[in-house]
């Protein structure tokens, strides 16, 4: 794959040439020059795209692909083509499939499956067999075969023994644990946040304390084990609170947040829409306000779009009874951009990596082209035009958002919407 970007402006503060707009030569999927100005005597094909932008790709550490076993929501192929025209060159698969993603050969068929396309993906695999909460799934093994942590998805350990004997059995191979943030006795049969709008609209309430008594739970075990732990979303201003002393503690503690709970909060569930019924629970302003400021000061170390592809059948009944989850990786970008800078929204979709282990290159000559290509400046009205997932379970349906995604560079290969 040869091509050459015409006047791309560099979003890469570790980068030489970060802020400069500049040509990019890619030859064979390796960038051979950066220059002000290229010549292209080969012929190779040119990309030049209105207020082009490019920079490290992006990186999504929640992503739900359905197969094996939900197709009918998504398929690998699909889910990998639909990250890629997101602008994201590599995401981490979560193991909500059918089966479980609880194994060595599980994690190899899901790497096989990956193996051509642009994206890189890194399963993270059960915490438990099944995800049943009771039993340690083959940790090692599936290390061993290219899994990057291990975790429930939107599963709480009941069982403080169970996340205690995971974090001292992790150190053994440096693993990252993940543990849902919800005690499940506190949040029983709620399916919002509990404030004043669930009371209002007769729905009943999933308070913040439910996260925050388990984090507390979960960071008392991790100062116990000494492990590595990652809480894949948080939610409410307590929980940045707790997270914040826990890293003043030198504790080795990472967490996330979704973009949607930076967006919105509960009082848009009054017309009981089922795409706002995530978990954890759109909570108050407050809360996204705090949620914010822990992603300014360092606190929170990612952003996800925690995306998750639901049929309609799931989604378009009853609110009490339809699944949670929402679509989210078409409208991430445009989504933190119009609360961020770009330049803090790129660190945001970037900084995860190292968190699960993955190597980063800033981009420079010599290096392998991993890049996403971006507009940051468009602004536009979010429609099913712009979701390529099979469901369409989405949040963001007629939101203003800021920036497009022109797609990525990445193994040697192009993808542009």
């Amino acid at each position: 794959m040869n091509v050459l970007l015409k006047s791309a402006t560099i979003v890469d503060p570790k980068s030489n040439f970060h802020n400069q707009t500049l040509d990019v030569l890619i030859e064979k999927g390796v960038i051979t020059n950066i220059s002000k100005r290229i010549n292209n005597p080969k012929n190779y094909k040119e990309i030049a795209l209105d207020n082009l932008h490019i920079s490290q790709g992006w990186f999504d550490s929640s992503v739900s692909f359905g197969e094996p076993g939900y197709e009918e929501r998504e398929t690998l192929s699909n889910g990998f083509h639909t990250a890629a025209l997101s602008g994201y060159t590599a995401v981490a698969i979560n193991p909500n499939t059918n089966p479980v993603i609880d194994s060595n050969a599980a994690i190899s068929f899901l790497k096989s499956k990956a193996s051509k396309h642009a994206v890189d993906i890194y399963p993270i695999g059960a915490l438990t067999k099944d995800s049943n909460g009771n039993d340690l799934s083959e940790m090692f093994d599936m290390q061993k075969a290219g899994a990057v942590a291990y975790g429930d998805y939107q599963k709480p350990i009941d069982n403080p023994n169970v996340l205690k004997l995971a974090l001292l059995y992790a150190i053994n191979f440096d693993g990252l644990v993940l543990s849902f943030p919800q005690d499940s006795q506190i949040s029983g049969q709620g399916v919002m946040n509990e404030n004043f709008t669930s009371t209002s609209i007769g729905l009943k309430g999933n308070p913040s304390l439910a996260e925050e008594l388990q984090i507390s739970r979960d960071l008392f075990l991790l100062e116990y084990t000494g492990g590595k732990l990652h809480i894949p979303i948080i939610s409410s201003a307590k929980s940045v609170e707790l997270i914040r002393a826990a890293k003043k503690k030198k504790l080795n503690i990472s967490c996330g947040v979704a973009i949607h709970n930076l967006v919105f909060t509960d009082d848009m569930l009054t017309t009981f829409d089922t795409n706002f019924k995530v978990s954890p629970p759109l909570r108050t302003n407050a809360d996204k306000d705090a949620l914010i400021e822990g992603l300014k000061d360092g606190t929170i170390d990612m952003v996800t779009s925690d995306h998750n592809p639901l049929d309609i059948e799931h989604k378009k009944i009853e609110f009490d009874f339809a699944k949670y989850g929402t679509i989210g990786l078409e409208s991430a970008f445009g989504a933190l951009n119009t609360i961020f800078t770009v330049k803090k929204t790129i660190d945001l979709l970037t900084k995860g990596k190292s968190r699960f282990g993955i190597d980063t290159s800033s981009i420079g000559i010599g290096v392998q082209a991993n890049i996403s290509l971006f507009n940051p400046n468009q602004n536009y009205q979010f429609t099913e035009n712009h979701i390529h997932s099979k469901s369409k379970n989405s949040m963001f349906a007629n939101h203003e958002l800021k920036g497009k995604v022109y797609g990525i560079i990445s193994n040697n290969q192009i993808v542009l919407n």
